[in-house]
């Protein structure tokens, strides 16, 4: 993806300031990582005349596709070339608007420390985009931006030069050009109307999507006679979301009609005096869970194996029912921070004799972990390559054998609830797979036919009508040995 932004100057008022304004220098080159690919920020063209800064995304929809391992948005079978065979690296859409405001945010927000003066400056611009997917073709551009003040160049692309008789594609080259027009409206313009025009975005749109919208539409959006469909669209026309921004924006106009602050305009109910508490961590709802169930059960003397840094560890100390708890880990440099975190070398004899932090590895049996009452796994399983699940399999449910095995992993359908979260992506880098419901079952099913278990299945955290939970946990049972020789 390419875009230019240009502009002239004068030996007063140089074509050079640019540079301050984007925080970028004229006279290097500069990358900035993303979680999508790499975005370049260089300078064609720099002196007191003319000035032009050029932003190249470079897009890695191969990686992006591996890194989700197939799972998540996009992820169905009958959509596999899809995910490699597309027009992402190339055409302007909201991965360019994302880096827009990433890369350009100081310029977005009208800040520049070194010279507070320019952001509020008019200037000469022109902006071009040479590839930019448009649903509505070249008449949708010239309503979406004209009303905005700029002089629109739309060329549709053809979809062959040689096959003119095959018409035009949905693509559009795009040229803007505006005598009189500050940076940062400029760059709030082509945030919000990038991803209008292409009519999709490359991650979930959740609620905070109606203030980054209105944030990045202060002063030009509520009067736009184009502010319904840009709203729609914007918010991926989800109803809700777009009913709630077009009130606000209703009020938003409605002051400015009146000369009025929002807040005495919407003042027909008093502002809640309470503070809203602030939601669990997840982390926190799933130690809660396992707690819960190790309870349930009965166990005294449990495993936490992958123990990490002994979060687990630690919660289940504060309780006295668990008498012994021993965390296993393969990572030497992990069990180094659980033992600072519990402050073995300062914890009382007593204490001290309730736990242990072993190194080991779940792909082969182990002696030390036969007799307990209980195991967990929490969030082990999906750091393995699928192959090796089976060795895991047999050393905790065909050799250690604990009456009760408690297991949580991702649900991947609920990925499409995190807005941080690129369509495509797994929660952490080091994540082989995510499983969906359907998918977690069958396995916990298969397990604990195989090794003589009852599976159980426990929702952890807030259960999605849609999607599900964030996370879902089996908990096996071990049943009598008559019951076990049967299965």
């Amino acid at each position: 993806m390419f875009l230019t932004i240009t502009t002239t100057g004068t030996p007063q008022r140089p074509a050079t300031d640019l540079g301050f304004l984007l925080h970028k220098h004229p006279g290097k080159a500069q990358a900035f990582s993303t979680s999508y690919g790499t975005a370049h920020v260089l300078y064609p063209e720099a002196d007191d005349q003319r000035c032009t800064a050029a932003l190249l995304l470079e897009v890695d929809a191969v990686a992006l596709v591996r890194r989700g391992k197939g799972k998540g948005r996009g992820g169905a079978p009958d959509a596999a070339l899809a995910q490699y065979v597309n027009d992402r690296p190339y055409a302007a859409s909201s991965l360019l608007a994302v880096a827009l405001s990433g890369v350009f945010s100081s310029a977005m927000k009208g800040v520049c420390n070194a010279r507070p003066e320019l952001p509020s400056l008019p200037r000469p611009l022109r902006i071009e985009v040479p590839a930019l997917p448009a649903r509505g073709g070249p008449a949708l551009v010239r309503r979406l931006f004209e009303p905005l003040g700029w002089t629109v160049t739309a060329e549709p692309v053809p979809l062959d030069t040689a096959f003119p008789q095959w018409g035009d594609s949905r693509y559009v080259r795009l040229e803007l050009e505006s005598a009189d027009r500050t940076l940062a409206e400029a760059l709030r313009h082509l945030y919000v109307l990038l991803p209008v025009l292409d009519d999709a975005k490359h991650y979930w749109v959740s609620s905070d999507e109606v203030d980054k919208l209105l944030r990045a539409g202060e002063g030009w959006l509520p009067g736009h006679p184009e502010q319904k469909l840009i709203t729609s669209r914007y918010l991926s026309r989800r109803w809700s979301l777009t009913r709630q921004a077009t009130e606000r924006l209703e009020l938003v106009r409605l002051a400015e009609a009146d000369d009025s602050e929002v807040e005495e305009i919407d003042n027909a109910v008093e502002a809640e005096t309470e503070t809203e508490e602030r939601p669990t961590p997840l982390a926190v709802q799933r130690r809660e869970a396992i707690t819960a169930a190790l309870k349930a059960s009965g166990a005294a003397r449990v495993l936490d194996l992958g123990c990490g840094q002994g979060q687990l560890v630690q919660a289940l100390l504060k309780d006295p029912a668990f008498t012994e708890i021993v965390g296993l880990d393969v990572s030497m440099r992990a069990l180094t921070i659980a033992s600072r975190r519990l402050k073995l070398d300062r914890m009382g004899e007593r204490q001290a004799d309730r736990v242990k932090l072993l190194q080991g590895s779940l792909a082969y049996t182990d002696k030390r972990l036969k007799g307990y009452d209980a195991a967990v796994l929490s969030e082990v399983i999906e750091h393995l390559d699928l192959p090796r699940l089976p060795a895991l399999e047999y050393a905790v449910f065909g050799a250690a054998r604990p009456r009760t095995v408690l297991v949580t992993t991702p649900n991947v359908e609920y990925n499409v609830r995190w807005e941080s979260l690129p369509a495509g992506h797994v929660r952490h880098g080091d994540h082989r797979f995510e499983w969906t419901r359907a998918e977690f079952r069958a396995w916990a099913q298969t397990v604990a036919e195989r090794h003589g278990y009852e599976a159980g299945f426990v929702a952890v955290g807030p259960d999605d009508p849609e999607v599900g939970p964030p996370t879902q946990m089996a908990v096996f049972t071990l049943t009598t040995p008559k019951e076990a020789k049967a299965a």
